[in-house]
C-alpha cells in the first residue's frame, strides 16, 4: 500500500492522523534500536519484521477487506477469550494495542492513575485514536482477570461495543461450571454479531487451526533448549505477539518454516549467542507491542533469554484443545478443560504455575529467573514473592523487577540486570 493509500484507511477509521503518525515515527525507531541492530538474525526474521512494518497498514486493509466481505471482527485483550468460537463464528480475531504509552492523560479521566499501563494503555488508545484494529472491531471481548480490568471495562464499554467474559477465581468443580456457561454465552454473542450458528463442523475446524498455531508455537518453545540459543528472546517474544493478530494459518506456516530454519541452525551448532553465555527465563505478566524495555536490557547484558513463562508466551500455548469430541456439547466442554488449564495470577491457589517455572527453567536450560511484574499489578506483585520462595527451593537463581512502560527506569533496571547476570556467570 502506499502512503496515501493507508492515509486515507486511517482517515476513514477516524484516527488522529498526526498523533497517529507521530506514533509510528516513533514505533520504527524503538523497533530499528531493538530488533534490526541484532546480530545473527534468523533469515526468517523478515518475516516479522515485514509484519512489523505494516503493523498498521496491509493487515489492517486485510480487516477492512474482511468486513467488506460480511465478516466481523472481534478484539481481544487476554487469552482467556477462545479462538476457536470466534473463527467457528466465521469472525477474525486480534489482540488489541495495549503495550505502550499513549493517551495516559485522557485514560486517567476514567481509571484511576494508579493503574497498571496495560488498562491506561488501551484506554488510551481509544480515546486519542491511534489504533486502527480498535476502531475496525464490531465487538471487543474484556474477561475479568483483576479488579483493575473489570471496573476498567465498565468506562470502556461506553467508548466501544464490549461483551465481558467472567472468569473464575478458583479451579474447583463450581467453577469450571461457571466457565462452562460463560463460554456458552460467548458463543451465543458471537452467534448474535455474525448471524451465523456455530456447529460441530466448524468448531472441529476452527479447534484444529488454532492447535495449529500452537503446536507451531509450542514447536519454537521446545526449540530453544538448545546452546548456543538459536533465537534470541526478543524474535522468540515478537513471534509470540505477532500470533496475536496475523491470520492464523499464514503465521503457523512462517512459524515452521522459522522452525525449520532453526533446525538447521542447531545442527550447526549455531546460535545467536555464544554457548554457555547466561540462559535467563521471564516470567510474569504480558508484554503486548511494543512492551520491548526489558527483553532489550536482557540481552544487552550479556544474557540470552530463552523462554516466557507468560500469556504472550507458554502459558497460552501449552495445552491443546481435544479435537476428538464429535458433537458440539462435548467440544464446549473440552474448550472448558482446555481453557480452565491456564494458570494466570488471577487464580487462587495457583500452586501449579510455581511448578511450571521450575520445569520450564529445567527443561530449557534456563541459569536463572526473572520475574517480571507491570507496576500497580497487584495479582503479579503477590505472586513474584511466592515464586521467588519456589525458585529459592528449587535452587535456580531469582530476580524480581517491577517496572511500567516509560523508559525512566531504564539505567537503573539495566544495572540490577547486569548484576544479576554476573552472579550467573
Amino acid at each position: 500500500m502506499s502512503d496515501a493509500a493507508h492515509t486515507a484507511m486511517w482517515e476513514r477509521l477516524d484516527l488522529d492522523i498526526e498523533a497517529h503518525d507521530a506514533l509510528l515515527a516513533v514505533l520504527g525507531k524503538f523497533y530499528g534500536d531493538i530488533y534490526l541492530a541484532q546480530e545473527g538474525r534468523l533469515k526468517g526474521a523478515e518475516y516479522l519484521d515485514f509484519v512489523l512494518s505494516e503493523v498498521h497498514g496491509l493487515r489492517i486493509k486485510e480487516l477492512q477487506e474482511a468486513k467488506a466481505a460480511g465478516k466481523k471482527i472481534v478484539g481481544t485483550f487476554c487469552v482467556f477469550v477462545p479462538e476457536e468460537l470466534t473463527l467457528a463464528a466465521g469472525a477474525v480475531q486480534v489482540g488489541l494495542c495495549a503495550g505502550a504509552k499513549a493517551g495516559t492523560e485522557q485514560a486517567e479521566t476514567l481509571v484511576p492513575r494508579s493503574t497498571c499501563d496495560l488498562i491506561k494503555s488501551f484506554i488510551g488508545f481509544k480515546l486519542a485514536r491511534l489504533c486502527p484494529y480498535t476502531e475496525s472491531c464490531d465487538l471487543i471481548v474484556g474477561e475479568t482477570t483483576c479488579d483493575g480490568k473489570k471496573k476498567a471495562y465498565e468506562a470502556f464499554g461506553r467508548l466501544a461495543p464490549m461483551h465481558v467474559m467472567e472468569v473464575p477465581q478458583c479451579k474447583a468443580p463450581c467453577d469450571h461450571a461457571l466457565f462452562r456457561a460463560e463460554i456458552v454465552r460467548y458463543k451465543e454473542a458471537l452467534e448474535q454479531l455474525t448471524g451465523k450458528a456455530i456447529t460441530a463442523q466448524s468448531l472441529a475446524e476452527a479447534t484444529k487451526t488454532v492447535n495449529a498455531k500452537r503446536r507451531a508455537l509450542g514447536r519454537l518453545a521446545a526449540l530453544r533448549a538448545a546452546d548456543p540459543a538459536p533465537i534470541s528472546g526478543r524474535d522468540a517474544l515478537l513471534v509470540n505477539q505477532i500470533s496475536f493478530y496475523d491470520d492464523p494459518v499464514r503465521f503457523t506456516a512462517k512459524i515452521n518454516e522459522l522452525c525449520d530454519e532453526i533446525e538447521g541452525r542447531i545442527a550447526k551448532g549455531e546460535g545467536v549467542a555464544p554457548a554457555k553465555t547466561p540462559r535467563l527465563l521471564l516470567a510474569g505478566c504480558p508484554m503486548a507491542v511494543p512492551n520491548w524495555k526489558l527483553p532489550y536490557l536482557i540481552e544487552s547484558s550479556g544474557a540470552v533469554i530463552v523462554g516466557e513463562e507468560s500469556c504472550i508466551g507458554e502459558r497460552n500455548t501449552r495445552d491443546l484443545t481435544d479435537e476428538t469430541p464429535g458433537d458440539l456439547e462435548a467440544m464446549l466442554d473440552a474448550l472448558c478443560a482446555r481453557y480452565m488449564k491456564i494458570d494466570c495470577a488471577c487464580f487462587t491457589p495457583n500452586d501449579e504455575r510455581l511448578e511450571h517455572i521450575a520445569a520450564m527453567a529445567k527443561r530449557l536450560g534456563a541459569d536463572g529467573v526473572i520475574h517480571y511484574g507491570l507496576l500497580f499489578c497487584q495479582p503479579y506483585a503477590h505472586e513474584a514473592i511466592k515464586v521467588g520462595k519456589a525458585m529459592e527451593r528449587a535452587g535456580i537463581p531469582y530476580l524480581s523487577i517491577e517496572t511500567d512502560y516509560g523508559l525512566e527506569d531504564a539505567g537503573q533496571l539495566k544495572t540490577r540486570v547486569e548484576a544479576f547476570v554476573e552472579t550467573l556467570s
